[in-house]
């Protein structure tokens, strides 16, 4: 069976988006908020918090409107504009194309929780000691994977470009 280009898209954002959403949902309905408890040690805790910012919390504090347009309006028409990008752009490589369905599945179920929920919950915590994570969901895990790799296959194709030079 041969999946088209476009319906691939369509089904990888969707999972990505209905992933996070199935796991908000059980986070906001089984752990309390603010709570923590271990999944592996201290090494990975799940934590119920509620983030009414971006990244790490940075423009919780900005003023009503400006949290509008920075955290809802901006967001949506950027992913919007690689949404189109992504149907448009016929010879983007298929590591390209996955790892720009997850930042825009990603994207689409955080900018969602900001518009439904007014925050964005959060619940998983990294302490490997050496180094940590901030809290962080699985919408946010599918931004990263999908920059990951978006590089990774910028690297890849940058190296083909300069064998072939």
């Amino acid at each position: 069976m041969n999946i088209s280009r476009n319906t691939s898209i369509i089904l990888l954002v969707i999972a990505n988006i209905a992933v996070d959403q199935i796991s908000k949902f059980w986070v906001r309905a089984t752990v309390e908020a603010k709570s923590s408890s271990s999944i592996i040690g201290d090494y990975l805790t799940l934590r119920n918090v509620e983030n009414d910012g971006a990244f790490l919390g940075m423009g919780g504090d900005l003023n009503p409107t400006l949290k509008l347009f920075v955290l809802l309006i901006i967001p949506s028409a950027v992913l919007l504009f690689v949404l189109y990008y992504m149907f448009k752009e016929k010879h983007m490589d298929k590591l390209s194309l996955t790892g720009f369905s997850c930042v825009v599945g990603g994207g689409i179920a955080n900018v969602f929780d900001r518009f439904i929920y007014g925050s964005v919950t959060d619940f998983l915590f990294i302490d490997l000691g050496f180094v940590r994570t901030g809290i962080f969901n699985l919408a946010d895990l599918s931004v990263t994977t999908g920059m990951i790799l978006i590089l990774w296959s910028s690297l890849k194709h940058r190296k083909k470009d300069n064998v072939s030079s």
